[in-house]
């Protein structure tokens, strides 16, 4: 049974009031946000659907369909900051929201969708938010993944599982990674993107400078792509790679998203730029060491799931952020020259050429 038929029957397909998700911040959650957007469209395909978003996530809200708008706030994380949480919430009762899914079971994020009086609050129970959520939901611990936990709250009320949730999907306009192309003085032809960031040290694959080298000599044009924190990874690539290898960190997602929408391939840790690529559909190599693909990789499927198989290691997955046990073998037994390997196979497959 696919979700739409288990939706059947079970929406009001004549409400029009707009619904705001107040999603997960970090990126990778956001982007998996989507689904929830589909599940939500799908049972109220005449809802507008709105998110609330981080300054840094913003442009992601531009490339997802069935999003209205994103309603930008940025909230500290360490502290309540009572006139933002005021101002957040009068600018939500301007817009007149019908419905708000709090997705986080913080009872931070649920203040200003109740002090917007927006008339049903669904979430999970936790964190003492009585007064806060008014359509409770219960069960959240025995919800298998991430994302099980999130869309299910974007369906009725004690609907099962469908087999298959809908994929996140972003979409970029062909003409708009021309332009970003010839901005940055790019060629038209295949090149490889690397993501060496992520959350926690523990998930960072460290070869990437070797596999940078590698490629290069293969003819294949490198993309570092990150952010600020990964300026430092991007010159020990560049060091490693030469002249075949352009840094494209820096401070704007935008630019992330459209380096991997332009990418013939992708090479990404477990972090927010892999869930970016697998939306976009360019095919995705995951390299996985101390964190479960089952939990954590995109519901969109992987080029390649790339995990050590040399060894069992008792400790994996762990999920720690840093490694306590077996000098991070988990990661340090996957060689540059297996990445590089299938990274050719799956140029291959998907008819990119190297550049020369």
């Amino acid at each position: 049974m696919n979700i739409d038929s288990q939706l059947s029957g079970h929406a009001d397909r004549d409400d029009t009031s707009p619904i705001l998700i107040i999603p997960y911040m970090w990126i990778g959650d956001f982007v998996r946000n989507h689904t929830v957007v589909r599940v939500l469209k799908q049972r109220w395909p005449n809802r507008p659907v709105d998110l609330l978003t981080t300054s840094l996530c913003a442009p992601l809200v531009d490339y997802m369909p069935g999003v209205r708008a994103g309603v930008v706030w940025d909230l500290p994380r360490g502290r309540l900051a009572v006139g933002r949480q005021l101002s957040l919430a009068k600018l939500l009762r301007e817009r007149s929201y019908g419905t708000a899914l709090v997705l986080p079971r913080t009872w931070k994020a649920a203040i200003a969708p109740a002090l917007a009086g927006i008339p049903e609050r669904v979430g999970f129970v936790g964190e003492f938010r009585f007064g806060l959520i008014n359509h409770w939901r219960w069960g959240e611990k025995k919800l298998p993944r991430f994302i099980d936990k999130n869309a299910a709250l974007a369906q009725p009320d004690g609907a099962p599982l469908p087999p298959e949730w809908p994929v996140p999907q972003l979409r970029v306009p062909a003409e708009e990674i021309v332009r970003w192309r010839q901005a940055n003085g790019l060629s038209a032809g295949a090149a490889v993107a690397l993501a060496p960031g992520s959350v926690g040290v523990s998930k960072r694959w460290t070869y990437y400078p070797e596999a940078a080298r590698l490629l290069v000599e293969r003819g294949l044009e490198v993309w570092v792509v990150g952010g600020p924190a990964e300026k430092g990874l991007a010159q020990e690539i560049v060091a490693a790679g030469g002249a075949g290898v352009r840094d494209l960190t820096g401070n704007d997602l935008r630019n992330g998203v459209l380096a991997m929408a332009a990418a013939g391939v992708a090479i990404s840790n477990d972090s927010g730029l892999m869930h970016i690529a697998a939306a976009l559909g360019t095919p995705t190599m995951g390299i996985f060491g101390p964190t479960s693909p089952y939990l954590w990789a995109p519901l969109n499927g992987l080029a390649a799931t790339v995990v050590q198989d040399k060894s069992v290691l008792s400790c994996q997955p762990c999920q720690s952020t840093i490694c306590k046990m077996n000098d991070h073998r988990c990661m340090r037994d996957i060689a540059a020259s297996e990445v590089v390997a299938i990274a050719q196979r799956v140029l291959g497959e998907t008819g990119a050429r190297a550049t020369t």
